[in-house]
């Protein structure tokens, strides 16, 4: 590693993490626009994951869980006045999922859900929409409302500086990524599962895919991958896809530094409530 590197990382989050599965984080440094991996952690404990997240900078860490909840929704369940509220900022909001169960923000997901019609259920983050990603207020398959509620209060406590969103410590940098829409841009072939008796030879196909992709940087972030021949193994053998997921993470990262003068390359009216998702 270069002398004075920020660190860039990458973190596949999960609401619960374990022995099983983990919190999986993706560590390497950019040099040109080449990203060396150097390692990947699985942090089986919410308290690992908040000892990573004070590790002292400088550093930027990609985050594969939403960091807001829709504006229409804050407002439906009273946290906002109005949809076009300016009083209430994302600390306040963050501060509020620490005092809500995960059974009673579920309820407040289903009854928006459920007084709306089929086809427009949920409320999206503009940014959800562009990426492709599960609205914020998904609460099963993926389960993202509890990633939120889990990730977003974490960084807050932590006092990471969050672009667009929250100021914080400037030499520890945290952006909301996205691996599914790197992923996409490569191939439209699905890579990963949880269950076993689902990992097929075609979801470890389209592994290789990627990560072959990545190591030319012919993709849309032009950022060529180096890693060892028994970490590109891992990327590979991985069937879960959080190995891979957290790398394309640290690539949307790497991606994002580059930009850092840019403001990390995030439009400039982002809605501080609701977050974006870098690269997008």
């Amino acid at each position: 590693m270069i002398k004075n590197a920020v660190e860039i990382r990458g973190v596949d989050f999960t609401s619960r993490p374990s022995k099983r599965k983990t919190i999986t984080v993706a560590r390497g440094y950019l040099e040109s626009a080449q990203f060396f991996l150097t390692g990947v952690d699985g942090l089986d404990s919410f308290e690992k994951f908040e000892a990573m997240l004070v590790e002292p900078g400088p550093w930027v860490a990609a985050f594969d869980f939403p960091f807001g909840l829709p504006r229409e929704f804050s407002a439906e369940i009273g946290w906002l006045e109005s949809t076009t509220s300016a009083k209430i900022n994302w600390s306040t909001i963050t501060k509020k999922l620490t005092t809500i169960s995960r059974e009673d923000l579920t309820d407040h997901c289903r009854a928006y859900c459920d007084a709306r019609p089929a086809g427009s259920k949920f409320a999206h983050r503009p940014v959800d929409r562009l990426a492709g990603s599960s609205p914020s207020m998904k609460w099963v398959n993926p389960p993202v409302v509890y990633m939120l509620k889990e990730g977003a209060p974490r960084l807050l406590s932590a006092g990471v500086d969050i672009p667009g969103q929250h100021s914080g410590d400037k030499t520890r940098i945290a952006l909301e990524a996205y691996p599914g829409f790197l992923a996409r841009s490569i191939t439209k072939a699905s890579y990963k599962n949880d269950q076993r008796a689902k990992q097929t030879p075609a979801l470890s196909a389209a592994r290789k895919q990627i990560v072959h992709t990545l190591l030319t940087g012919k993709y849309s972030l032009a950022i060529k991958l180096s890693a060892s021949k028994a970490l590109q193994k891992l990327l590979i053998q991985d069937a879960s896809g959080d190995t891979l997921d957290a790398v394309l993470c640290a690539l949307q990262g790497g991606w994002a530094y580059q930009r850092r003068d840019q403001n990390f390359g995030l439009p400039p009216d982002i809605d501080p409530l609701e977050g974006w998702i870098v690269t997008v």
